[in-house]
């Protein structure tokens, strides 16, 4: 447990540091966030037609009212969390991978209905955007980090069975 802890502090700390690399920024992340930002919209344009994006930006066109996705917002540092958790647990490469892509594709929806709901609470009342942003959605974020690790785990085939697995291979 010691050693997987140890492991799962360095590979986040490699990450993260991956991630304020300036050109990652604007070769990965920045172009990814834009791409959020377009995909709440998209979701959104299904139900009312007052909102575009720019950028990293969603605006209501009646309101005026707009908020603007930065770092911390778009689900990287938290799938840095369960990539982290996944990659040194001890599994196949394979399953790590499965569970990755599936993950990040969980993350993201999740997170992608909280820009939209943080959009209509942040029009409705500052205050209640406020603290859903910095405490319900960061809260429910990183539990739905918790659940898609501990479902990943659960799916796995026992660790005597893939030692097994790797010896006949």
């Amino acid at each position: 447990m010691l050693k997987f802890f140890i492991f799962f502090i360095v590979v986040q700390f490699s990450l993260f540091t991956l991630e304020q690399l300036l050109v990652i920024r604007q070769l990965i992340i920045i172009p990814f966030t834009q791409y959020i930002a377009q995909i709440s919209v998209w979701f959104i344009l299904l139900f009312d037609q007052n909102v575009l994006s720019t950028g990293t930006i969603l605006q209501d066109t009646e309101s005026g009212f707009s908020v603007s996705i930065e770092s911390g917002c778009n689900g990287i540092e938290a799938l840095i969390v369960l990539i982290s958790a996944m990659l040194v647990f001890p599994t196949h490469w394979k399953l790590k991978l499965k569970g990755i892509v599936i993950g990040f594709f969980a993350v993201e929806l999740l997170n992608i209905i909280r820009i939209i709901t943080l959009f209509y609470i942040g029009q409705w009342n500052q205050d209640i955007f406020d603290w859903a942003h910095l405490y319900i959605w960061e809260s429910l974020i990183m539990l739905d980090i918790l659940i898609i690790f501990l479902w990943w785990i659960r799916t796995l085939p026992s660790i005597s069975t893939q030692s097994t697995d790797n010896h006949a291979s």
